[in-house]
């Protein structure tokens, strides 16, 4: 069975199809549930215990050409950061918990962890995504930025 998966540089270019071979389904189904900021946590993990690095090659993420400097300054996938708290943390923890679908405890443990250092909320946003998203912590007294 093929399945198809996206890279994020050229999700929107093309569609590259992948064979898994019967003997990794399992595992992948189990990393396609997985939130982005899980998917993170688990390639550090790989990455300390197998001395690898899961980083691109440098040849892929070559700059743009001077004609295309427009496009290299129009970004269209973002990273959301909770810069602040502010007065009403249980609604910025709710705004948290839906966002990541993450329980209580662990929304409450990022949002505690951001009143003394940014805390990423959200990897990988589109960019229409990310505007609404800063705009419910906006709403909620936090401050979110993208990046």
């Amino acid at each position: 069975m093929a399945e198809e998966t996206k890279t994020a540089p050229e999700a929107e270019e093309k569609e590259e199809k992948v064979e898994v071979p019967e003997k990794f389904k399992k595992m992948v189904e189990e990393i396609e549930k997985m939130q982005v900021v899980e998917l993170a946590e688990l390639v550090k993990i790989l990455e300390k215990k197998f001395g690898v690095s899961a980083a691109a090659p440098v040849a892929v993420s070559a700059a743009p050409a001077a004609g295309d400097a427009s496009a290299a300054e129009e970004k269209s996938i973002f990273n959301i950061e909770l810069i602040a708290v502010g007065d009403k943390k249980i609604e910025v923890i709710k705004v948290v918990r839906d966002i990541t679908q993450k329980g209580l405890k662990e929304a409450k443990d990022l949002v505690d962890a951001a009143a003394s250092a940014p805390q990423m909320v959200k990897e990988g946003v589109k960019k229409e995504e990310a505007e609404e998203l800063k705009k419910k912590f906006e709403a909620a007294g936090a401050k979110v930025e993208l990046k």
